[in-house]
This record gives C-alpha cells, sequence and structure tokens, in this order.
C-alpha cells in the first residue's frame, strides 16, 4: 500500500512564472543615428558642462555628427572643483572617437598617475555619462541594451521625508504614499553628539514606527553622523521595528568598526556614496560588512565604474541601490544600470527632495517628465535611445547663465551645544 502523505506534490507555476516562462519580451525599434555610417562622425566635437539650480553639474558632448549626448557629474559642496577638472578633461579628448568609452574612461582614470577621488570620479562620471548617451542614440537604443539587455520591466524607487532634520515625517509619507511610493527613506537623527544622551535616540524609533504604521517601508540614513558609540544603541533599538535598510550607520573608512555592528544586528547595511571605485569598494566586500552597496553614479564614475561594481558585488551577495539625490540625468543613468543588472534592489528618486528649493526639481528641465512616473514603487523601463530622457537646452543654458552670478550650493553645517563641528 502506498503512503500517499509521502508523495511529492508539485506548485503549479506562479501567475508570474507564466508571464515570463519567455524571459523579458520587450521589444524596442532599433533606428541608428543619420551619421552612424559616416567616417569620423563619432569624434567628440564639443564638450561643455553647465552649474544649474539646485545644485546639479550638466555635462554636454557634441559630435562631430551632430549628436548631443549628456552626463552628469553633481559633487555636492564642490561644484567649482569639479568645474576645474572638466575643463582640464574637456581639452584633452576633444577629437577621441566618442564611441571608445572603455578607452576614454582608462586614459582619464589610469593616464595621469594621480587617481580616484570624489573631484576627478565625478568630473569622469559626468563624461562618461554622457558618452553612453551619445552611444546609445547613434546606435539607436537604450543605454540598458548596451549592458547586456533588460533583466526586469521595472525598476523599484524610493522617495525622501522629513528633510536634513527630520520631522513631520508621517504626514510626509502618506504624502508620498499617495505619489505611488511604497518605500521611502529618511534621516535617521538629527545633529548629535559623539557620545549623545540615551534619549537623544528615542524620536527615531518613533519616527519609524509611525511611518511603518501607514504601510510604508522606510529605509534610515545615519548619515555618518551617527559615531560607534550611539551607532550601536540606536541599531538595537530599531531592530523591532524592522527598517528596510540602515544607510552610513558609520563613517566611511571604519570597516572594522562597520563588522563588529553588522555582527550584532539583523538590520541590512547600506553603505556607498562616499566611495568611488572598485578599488574603494573591495575592503567592503571582502570584510562581509554590509548588505547593500550604494553607488553614486555621478560620483562613481559613471555607468562604466558603476555596471563594474554591480557586477563585483553580486560575487559577494551583496544588493545594489544606487544612490542619486541628484538630477534627472544621474537619476537616468542609474535607472539604466538597474534595468540591466540582476543584483539591483531599489534607487534613491529625488522628486520633491528637501534640497529641491527655488522651483527647481527633478523634471524641471525635461521635456519628457512622464517616462518617470511611479506607478505602484517603480518607474517603467525606458525605452528611448540613449539614456531615455529629453531635456530643454535653451531652459539649462539660460539657467546655468543666472547661476554663474551665484554662490555654488553649500551643504549645511552642524555645530553642538559646546561649538564644535559635528558631522553633517
Amino acid at each position: 500500500m502506498t503512503d500517499v502523505s509521502r508523495e511529492a506534490v508539485y506548485q503549479p507555476p506562479s501567475e508570474l512564472a507564466e508571464k515570463y516562462k519567455g524571459g523579458i519580451q520587450r521589444h524596442t525599434a532599433v533606428t541608428p543615428h543619420p551619421s552612424a555610417s559616416v567616417p569620423g562622425s563619432t569624434r567628440i566635437k564639443l564638450v561643455e558642462s553647465f552649474y544649474i539650480r539646485p545644485r546639479w553639474l550638466f555635462v554636454r558632448i557634441e559630435t562631430e555628427g551632430g549628436v548631443v549626448g549628456w552626463g552628469e557629474g553633481t559633487l555636492e559642496g564642490h561644484t567649482e572643483a569639479v568645474q576645474g577638472s572638466l575643463k582640464d578633461i574637456s581639452r584633452r579628448i576633444v577629437g577621441w572617437d566618442a564611441m571608445n568609452i572603455e578607452d576614454i574612461y582608462t586614459y582619464l582614470y589610469r593616464h595621469r598617475f594621480y587617481r580616484g577621488g570624489e573631484v576627478l570620479m565625478s568630473a569622469i562620471s559626468g563624461i562618461d555619462i554622457a558618452l553612453w548617451d551619445i552611444k546609445g542614440k547613434v546606435l539607436g537604443v537604450p543605454v540598458w541594451q548596451l549592458l547586456g539587455g533588460a533583466v526586469r520591466e521595472r525598476c523599484e524607487v524610493y522617495g525622501w521625508i522629513g528633510g536634513d532634520r527630520p520631522s513631520d515625517v508621517l504626514e510626509q509619507a502618506k504624502v508620498r504614499k499617495a505619489q505611488g511610493f511604497t518605500k521611502v527613506k529618511m534621516n535617521a537623527t538629527e545633529s548629535i553628539g559623539w557620545l549623545d544622551s540615551p534619549h537623544a535616540l528615542d524620536e527615531t524609533v518613533k519616527r519609524l514606527a509611525e511611518v511603518k504604521s501607514i504601510g510604508l517601508d522606510a529605509g534610515l540614513d545615519f548619515h555618518g553622523r551617527v559615531h560607534k558609540a550611539m551607532a550601536k544603541q540606536l541599531a538595537q533599538q530599531l531592530e523591532p521595528h524592522r527598517p528596510l535598510f540602515i544607510e552610513e550607520p558609520l563613517l566611511p573608512g571604519h570597516v572594522n568598526e562597520l563588522k563588529d555592528l553588522y555582527n550584532k544586528t539583523t538590520i541590512p547595511i547600506a553603505l556607498g556614496e562616499r566611495l568611488f571605485t572598485r578599488l574603494d569598494v573591495r575592503p567592503y566586500f571582502e570584510a562581509g560588512c554590509i548588505d547593500i552597496i550604494q553607488p553614486d553614479i555621478a560620483h562613481a564614475g559613471g555607468i562604466s565604474e558603476t555596471k563594474k561594481i554591480a557586477i563585483m558585488a553580486e560575487a559577494y551577495d551583496i544588493g545594489v541601490a544606487p544612490h542619486c539625490p541628484l538630477g534627472p540625468l544621474a537619476f537616468a543613468a542609474s535607472l539604466q544600470v538597474g534595468f540591466s543588472t540582476p543584483n539591483f534592489v531599489i534607487c534613491e528618486m529625488s522628486w520633491k527632495m528637501h534640497y529641491n528649493v527655488g522651483g527647481f526639481d527633478l523634471f524641471t528641465y525635461m521635456t519628457n517628465p512622464d517616462v518617470f512616473a511611479v506607478k505602484n514603487g517603480h518607474i517603467d523601463l525606458l525605452t528611448a535611445p540613449g539614456l531615455g530622457i529629453e531635456l530643454n537646452e535653451d531652459l539649462i543654458r539660460k539657467e546655468a547663465a543666472e547661476a554663474a552670478k551665484l554662490e555654488p550650493w553649500q551643504n549645511p553645517i552642524f555645530r553642538g551645544p559646546d561649538g564644535s563641528v559635528r558631522e553633517w
């Protein structure tokens, strides 16, 4: 007699398994630019940069064949330094073939002996993103096609609530939910001392509980403000409330200390906006002290280096969540990586973020903002050639002329009651 209780039970395929049993099926028309078949047409003719409000630095590259690519090299609080680096880079690469992205990247990174760092890598980022935009437009395909094709049909995104000094997060969370977000991020604390009162952490826990009460998941950005003595207390208090992740719980560089914290908590740990190359992220991967890497595509070396970091992260079972409190070009570039990267998890979106003041926001310089519509917490696959967004160049040039008369954006300064500088 057969013991039916021990027979194998096979479940039918899920609806999603049935839907995608043939893989991702998204046809995109391929129409190369007319200059694509003209010898010499893809040589770089002109490189320009534009500082525009609220705090972004755009890069424009034009080829001899008339194809224009846009990139972003925003480095908040260091605009003039990046502009200087871009001026130097621009005179070096005019005449080079814009299609040879890896050759240009390798030259800019390796040729001048001193390499890496936030200023040079941000300048290279702006150039690199613009070159990928050009290549996609010349060939008539979105960038994700050039990165191996789509592995998903949409990318998950999160919006910000609370500002630099988090408050009123519940009301802001309700607005984000109405906008279509299912996940948000907020700063964990205000200015906090190296060793502060444990009660300084009470409001953080309360805020997280409030946001989760309306059905949203929330990541908490420690922003490197919280030093080791307080970080381990805060992680312990947050654990029962299950945040989506904690970001920069300690300052970059403290690999061993981060590993100690990692071993004390089950909360996913994210980090990476102040790491700029594969060499910078390598110690964190090898130490096994993070769950999510957050390269900023406008700082880390553009699409080229961000994609390589993502591939490297997959070997360590680390997810990729691009850091992007920046403009539409950095956001579009981050999504292009996300569409083609298996271990992508979520991307930051700066729409209506607290830094976007004075009437300037993510969509201000775009002529096709509908491509960034948030639907159930996701952005649909971008299908237009290149980065997939269109910009109002006349408005950019006009605003750059006005912004040039002003002081570039500077980050706030935090000080304690004794007058000493605190981490922002």
